[in-house]
Formats: C-alpha cells, structure tokens, sequence
C-alpha cells in the first residue's frame, strides 16, 4: 500500500466512507481496507464512526487531522494535532480556518517588477514573489557585463 493510498483512505474514512466504496476507489480489497482502519481506530460504520470522531476531536481526545489518539500534556494547552504534519496538513486544507488581523497587512511595491502587492505580518518584504527576487538578485548582474 502507498502513501497516497493511505491518505485517500484516511480522507474518505473521515468523509464517512464506508469500506467496500473506499476499496473500490483506491483499489485494494476491502479487508485490507478494513484492517488499516482498525488499526488507526477508525472502525465502524462509516456515518456513526464520523459522528463519533468529530466529538472527541472537539474534545481534544483526537487529532483533527487523522483522527488519531493524542496524548495530552498535563500541563499547558491542549493539543490538536498528533504530529507536526498533521497540523500542516490540516492547516493546508482549511486555509480559511487562520484569524488574519488587518492592522498585520501591509501593500508593498516589489522591488523588481514595480507591481502593488500585499503582505501579511512582514513589512520588510521587497519582493512580489520568488521569482522577481531570483531575477533581481542573479540575472540583472549578468546582464549588465554583457
């Protein structure tokens, strides 16, 4: 089984999938499907497992993301996530999720193409994106000894 399988599987387990249409779909059979599933604790109907995972999720006893355990500090805030990719993952997923401030905008000018844009939470940018930085940064000193 791949890496890319085991992410399909998750993800359609989480959308309440059941193990025969996931099999299918990524094209294992339904015990090996079913068998990754009890392994993450993930088993059950799907409906009733996405129901059940979204409660204890929202009580901090899942991870977000995979739905995997999580052990929680006793002191400090809780955590969300299992793992450090998980929470990347999750973050990459639901971008409309972050809390972005407006006193924390800035418009800039880029430094190579002139063109208006905005940054968030770093008024010292110069450039628009990484390519006007490479071209301002390498090409113009190979031009100029043309």
């Amino acid at each position: 089984m791949t890496e890319t399988q085991k992410k399909q599987i998750v993800r359609m387990r989480k959308k309440g999938r059941g193990y025969k249409t996931i099999a299918s779909a990524v094209g294992l059979s339904r015990d090996i499907v079913r068998t990754f599933c009890k392994k993450r604790h993930m088993s059950g109907f799907g409906e009733a497992f996405v129901l059940n995972d979204r409660e204890k999720a929202d009580e901090y006893k899942r991870c977000l993301n995979c739905y995997g355990h999580i052990r929680q500090p006793k002191k400090g805030r809780p955590k969300k996530f299992c793992s450090e990719e998980c929470r990347r993952d999750w973050w990459k997923q639901h971008p409309e999720e972050i809390k972005k401030r407006e006193t924390a905008l800035y418009r800039i000018k880029c430094a190579y193409c002139g063109m208006d844009f905005i940054a968030y939470g770093n008024k010292g940018r110069k450039y628009c994106g990484h390519p006007c930085y490479i071209y301002d940064r390498f090409y113009e000193r190979e031009e100029s000894k043309k």
